[in-house]
């Protein structure tokens, strides 16, 4: 079977990063025909160098990437250097990128990717908040047809919030494009808390990925060193969670995940609970599902996988 063509939206962010790496050693799955950047864990000219560094780390200095949205469509930008440093990829000592941004702005390459392909073939992959993807669909509405699938981390229900207490961190950030997003009918699946929380980088796993003695390995060892020490604190848990690259996973073995497909809704208004993503799973309305919400993952064959990939680059 052809590999299955993606647009990367991130933040990078180290788990963002994994994510990546993931995707770019797995070219019998996946092929990936760019990665626009979006402000969320940093700013934007943070996320957008960091995309490109992870690239060449990769040795892929053939993905284009391009720099999207700065901010939220109604909000001023949070941010996250508390979790991911101050630039966001803190951990490893990583060389400046020497490959440029891409032309061009990575809403309008979104948007004249999913035109240029046959409708859908082309799935879309947001690692973190969702500006870029709604401002796509606000611009221009016709490509919301031609998109196969929606593949997000976000949300979260049985583990409630991560930003707040009713709310995740990429949910949080701008609620107003996951409304769109979640209202576009297209098809989502999504990576919530309650899934990443069960991916933890625990210090054997750790070790396994240090063990590969590459550059690729060395570097995400010292990421997850750096950024489990927060949720270790936070969540007393024995590592850090490796939020992002589920998405990645999925693409390459759904089999590793199973949820439901239920009615997801965003809270908008509330200051209360804010980004909260409303999810009905135990069926209890009458509104329409519009998601298949993650609720597990087999967290050893997902580090199986993981590390095997990672070995590749």
């Amino acid at each position: 079977m052809a590999p299955r063509k993606i647009i990367i939206d991130t933040d990078p962010g180290q788990d963002d990063a994994v994510a990546i790496l993931l995707a770019l050693s797995s070219p019998e799955e996946i092929e990936v025909l760019g990665i626009t950047a979006v402000a969320g864990n940093v700013p934007l000219e943070l996320t957008a160098k960091n995309a490109r560094i992870v690239c060449e780390l990769a040795g892929r200095t053939d993905i284009p990437v391009y720099a999207g949205c700065e901010r939220p469509l109604k909000r001023p930008l949070v941010t996250a250097e508390h979790v991911h440093g101050k630039t966001g990829l803190d951990g490893p000592v990583l060389p400046d990128p020497q490959m440029p941004l891409a032309e061009g702005h990575g809403v309008d390459f979104i948007i004249e990717t999913l035109r240029a392909h046959e409708p859908g073939t082309v799935t879309l992959c947001p690692l973190g908040p969702l500006t870029n993807i709604a401002t796509a669909f606000q611009k221009a509405p016709d490509i919301i047809e031609r998109v196969q699938e929606i593949v997000l981390m976000g949300g979260a229900y049985f583990e409630v919030g991560n930003i707040t207490p009713a709310a995740e961190f990429n949910i949080y950030v701008d609620p107003e494009a996951a409304e769109i997003v979640f209202k576009s009918g297209i098809h989502i699946a999504v990576m919530p808390l309650d899934v990443t929380h069960d991916a933890l980088v625990t210090p054997h796993r750790n070790d396994a990925f240090r063990a590969l003695g590459s550059q690729v390995g060395h570097a995400v060892a010292e990421m997850t060193d750096f950024f489990e020490r927060f949720d270790k604190e936070k969540y007393g848990s024995e590592g850090a969670p490796l939020h992002d690259p589920c998405v990645t996973a999925y693409l390459i073995q759904p089999e590793l995940f199973s949820g439901r497909h239920i009615n997801v809704e965003i809270e908008t208004q509330s200051e209360l609970t804010l980004g909260m993503t409303v999810a009905d799973w135990w069926g209890v309305t009458d509104r329409t599902p519009n998601a298949m919400f993650m609720g597990n993952v087999d967290a050893h064959g997902f580090f199986t996988l993981l590390t095997e990939r990672l070995a590749r680059l």
